[in-house]
């Protein structure tokens, strides 16, 4: 899967991002056989936890009000709450999970509400007020923290699956009571270094970074201690001050750290950072710099590129930029697991689910926007799938120790959202496995897409 994009990240104070698996390449293949083992995990304690009954799992489902940032998106996911509830009723359908049914809380937050505001009306409510079990879905604020997610899983120690995570996430919350159905960032970042390593890509050039000032805690951790790895020669480092769609200092600031890598002969630049990677950015770095090579670990620089292929742009800015990416939407249209997810969002709702190559536009407020209910049946599916696998092995005692202890000994597991790889174990929190070597190739209709430069790959380091 190449990224979620939940929300594109934009330049005023949100980099809300649905992490993803979503925007052209979210995807799953069919689940090699045996891929997800059933065994239950030894029991820890029998005490049954927060939120569960003899009967019942009571889970906080948080979703986004797509209507309090509709000035600064393209797009919509309409019905979000009937689309999670679909999957939930096919699981109690069949007689929930041993025996359990699920009952669903919902909650909607604006992601521009003051985060100390945003701990209170989805952190406290879930865990205080409604004392539910677990919590999934997304968990975002402008100041694109861990602060949900810390409140949450370590201060009330209640199980979370969320998207668009970062190790520093992981690192500030207990081990096992986060899961993340996709990839981070930051390794992410080593797979890619190790397939350009393998092709000899980057043998002979001279790497930089750069990226927006919010993403140097990773780019220290990860990036740079994965190009030295390589043995290639490195260039200046950059980060840039965004702030709000005023960019005039960030666009200042590079235009100095273009003119360092000049000096310093750079010729290859590592980008990363929703914002570090949008068109304003991209375009003044391929000026400035004829024939530099670029490389990303956001997926979501996809839609940037159709853009400038829409716009007409020649030479497109973005041609030829690599990532380490994962199933392609073409390769999910046709898989099993995208099958599955159809077919309950059909047997459901009654309705045929428009799949991951869909061109939907609606008319929201005058406004023409992309719909995405194909992203949303995907990200429904992958998160409630999950749940259902690791309570699943967890067996009748539903805690949260048996949830720690399950999740760090999973193994492989079943990942509805993304490719036939994934797996969980102690350390291991983001469970998808599957990579492949892509570039962006402005010639793939309709305005450009990824194009994959080898096979997909089971990478699970």
């Amino acid at each position: 899967m190449n990224g979620r994009r939940l929300f594109v990240a934009l330049t005023v104070a949100i980099a809300l991002v649905i992490a993803a698996c979503g925007s052209s390449s979210k995807s799953v293949a069919p689940p090699p056989a045996g891929s997800s083992t059933t065994t239950t995990t030894p029991v820890v304690s029998k005490a049954l936890g927060t939120g569960v009954t003899a009967t019942s799992i009571k889970i906080g489902i948080n979703l986004v009000d797509f209507k309090c940032i509709q000035q600064f998106i393209d797009f919509t996911r309409p019905n979000q709450q009937p689309v999670y509830q679909a999957f939930i009723d096919d699981v109690n359908k069949k007689g929930g999970i041993n025996g359990r049914k699920i009952i669903a809380d919902f909650n909607t937050e604006c992601p521009l509400t003051p985060t100390s505001d945003l701990l209170v009306q989805v952190c406290t409510k879930f865990t205080d007020d409604d004392k539910v079990f677990a919590v999934m879905g997304n968990l975002a604020d402008a100041a694109q923290s861990a602060a949900m997610h810390v409140c949450i899983a370590k201060k009330h120690r209640t199980p979370v699956i969320t998207f668009q995570v970062t190790q520093d996430m992981f690192n500030q919350v207990p081990p096992g009571l986060m899961v993340f159905p996709g990839t981070t960032p930051e390794r992410s970042d080593q797979v890619l270094f190790e397939l350009l390593k393998k092709q000899g890509t980057l043998q002979g050039k001279k790497v930089a970074v750069l990226a927006q000032q919010t993403s140097e805690p990773s780019v220290k951790a990860a990036v740079l201690p994965a190009i030295k790895k390589l043995g290639v020669a490195t260039g200046t480092a950059a980060y840039l001050t965004i702030n709000g769609a005023d960019t005039t200092a960030a666009q200042s600031q590079l235009d100095s750290f273009i003119e360092r890598w000049k000096s310093e002969g750079v010729n290859a630049l590592f980008v990363t950072g929703q914002d570090a990677v949008t068109k304003q950015f991209i375009e003044k770095v391929v000026k400035q710099m004829p024939g530099v090579i670029l490389l990303t670990d956001v997926s979501d620089a996809l839609p940037q590129g159709q853009d400038e292929t829409k716009a007409g742009a020649n030479p497109n800015p973005y041609e030829g930029l690599y990532l380490a990416g994962g199933y392609r939407a073409a390769d999910y249209a046709t898989s099993d697991n995208w099958k599955y997810c159809a077919a309950i969002y059909k047997a459901e709702l009654g309705k045929d689910a428009p799949g991951p190559l869909a061109n939907i536009k609606v008319n929201v407020g005058g406004k023409v926007l992309q719909d995405q209910t194909y992203n949303l049946i995907n990200d429904a599916c992958q998160m409630v799938s999950t749940f259902q696998e690791i309570v699943t092995k967890m067996g009748q005692y539903v805690n949260v120790d048996n949830w720690v202890a399950t999740v760090n000994s999973f193994g492989p597991i079943v990942n509805r959202g993304g490719g036939p790889y994934a797996s969980l174990r102690q350390g291991k929190y983001d469970y998808d496995d599957t990579f492949q070597l892509q570039q962006f190739d402005s010639t793939l209709p309709p305005n450009g897409n990824w194009k994959a430069l080898g096979p997909y790959q089971n990478i699970p380091s």
